[in-house]
């Protein structure tokens, strides 16, 4: 959700990155020519040659992936559209009752990162439904594609190869990263740079697993809210530093109007 109001990045700007050779393009034409080149020179940002020439073998491009990228309308609606169409009661509820059944939990991240039950638990409601549905489309497929894709290239560049540092680094395997259209991971929507950055190992099973340990993912949802600047025992309204702490999270206003007034609602 955070990819979302990216300025538009012209391909040129690729040719700033290691992969001199890679060229971006505007459908599926060149992308086996370009995905053998970013494999060419995947040295240069730091991957082994081998780790990404096994994780993308097989990845090919991805039209629906750059349709959907062409047609994103939902943050064109008013404050009350959008919350009308993403929040209702029951989620209030079982907001609340998850706030029960991970107490213990939610009590022990506060006292880490100092970010409040309410937050996280409006945020992972947000996003997938508290871990209902967090996508089931290829991250690399997907990440690929809108490397290649030159209307945000350089971005999603950058987000390929923090996906392969994940799979390089064996957090997860290629056939473990599934996520939503955008390259999105887990139950918060990380993408992959945030992943690198913000995703902690909170259960200490020795991985950051942003997709299965509930643990996990709603320390690392508070480590990168800390990180960002979340001021402990503060609200989060319009106005707080804590809300423009949340724009960080997400640059969509009626987004953020939205989380706020969630974690508000489930904090009464």
């Amino acid at each position: 959700m955070r990819i979302l109001f990216v300025s538009i990045v012209s391909c040129l700007l690729v040719a700033s990155s290691p992969a001199l050779s890679a060229r971006c393009g505007n459908g599926p034409g060149g992308f086996d020519a370009w995905k053998q080149a970013f494999i060419a020179n995947s040295s240069g940002y730091g991957l082994k040659q081998r780790v990404v020439r096994n994780a993308l073998q097989n990845v090919s491009y991805d039209r629906k992936v750059v349709r959907l990228d062409r047609n994103q309308k939902s943050f064109k609606l008013s404050f009350e559209q959008f919350y009308g169409k993403r929040v209702n009661n029951a989620m209030i509820r079982r907001a609340r009752k998850l706030g029960k059944t991970y107490a213990r939990i939610f009590r022990g991240i506060e006292r880490k990162y100092g970010v409040p039950a309410p937050i996280l638990l409006a945020i992972w409601g947000l996003e997938t439904n508290f871990g209902s549905f967090s996508g089931n489309m290829s991250v690399l497929r997907s990440l690929a594609t809108l490397a290649y894709d030159c209307r945000r290239s350089k971005f999603f560049t950058n987000e390929l190869v923090n996906a392969l540092k994940i799979v390089q680094r064996r957090d997860m395997t290629p056939a473990e990263m599934k996520g939503a259209w955008a390259g999105e991971i887990g139950q918060t929507q990380f993408l992959a740079s945030s992943y690198m950055k913000y995703a902690v190992d909170y259960d200490r099973n020795g991985r950051r697993d942003l997709i299965r340990s509930i643990p996990d993912v709603l320390a690392s949802t508070a480590n990168y809210l800390q990180k960002n600047g979340w001021r402990r025992g503060q609200g989060w309204g319009p106005g707080t530093a804590n809300y423009n702490v949340l724009k960080k999270w997400n640059k969509a206003s009626v987004y953020v109007q939205t989380i706020s007034v969630m974690a508000s609602r489930i904090a009464q």
